[in-house]
């Protein structure tokens, strides 16, 4: 059975003490041992330069904490939840008011792909950051984390969504041709 709302109760023999679970409490409870983190930024590098209309490729570098997936388990009651977290989509905010959205954590730049766009997760500044407040755009790279729980021999199951961001500056530049 799908559901956050079925609470267990349990009625211990020989007292009159009654113990009452909420799976989906136990749950956001293993959830928050995961110590679950926004992604690690690999591109855009803060110490880098980029170019105006040349691709940027849009990266992270996965782990447990800031990709998935991710298992714990939490228990009270007499059961046991165990939950499973993992990265469902990255939206990148990019500072020049575009917003760009991958599913997969994005392909590592490699110098042999030139000027080519990435094949699955970038974007192109069109405009300079120099007039941005320390001549850099600000940015956030946001992952949504879908997280699918069950009770452990008892058949009921849910989900939880989960958000972390982490900040980026980027520096973009612009090339000038100058005359012979």
């Amino acid at each position: 059975m799908n559901g956050g709302n079925v609470r267990i109760r349990y009625v211990w023999a020989n007292s009159d003490e009654v113990v009452t679970v909420d799976p989906a409490v136990l749950a956001q409870q293993a959830v928050d041992s995961m110590l679950l983190a926004g992604p690690k930024v690999a591109s855009p590098r803060a110490a880098g330069t980029y170019t105006v209309g040349v691709p940027m490729w849009l990266w992270v570098t996965p782990s447990a904490t800031t990709w998935g997936p991710n298992t714990a388990s939490a228990s009270a009651g007499g059961i046991t939840v165990t939950a499973t977290a993992k990265v469902s989509s990255i939206s990148w905010r990019m500072g020049d008011g575009a917003t760009v959205t991958c599913s997969g954590p994005g392909t590592a730049y490699a110098p042999a792909r030139g000027l080519s766009p990435s094949p699955d997760c970038g974007h192109l500044y069109r405009v300079p950051s120099s007039r941005q407040a320390g001549g850099k755009y600000q940015g956030t790279a946001t992952t949504t984390w879908t997280v699918d729980w069950a009770v452990n021999g008892g058949g009921q199951s849910g989900q939880l969504t989960e958000v972390r961001s982490t900040g980026f500056a980027v520096a973009v530049g612009e090339l000038q041709v100058v005359g012979q």
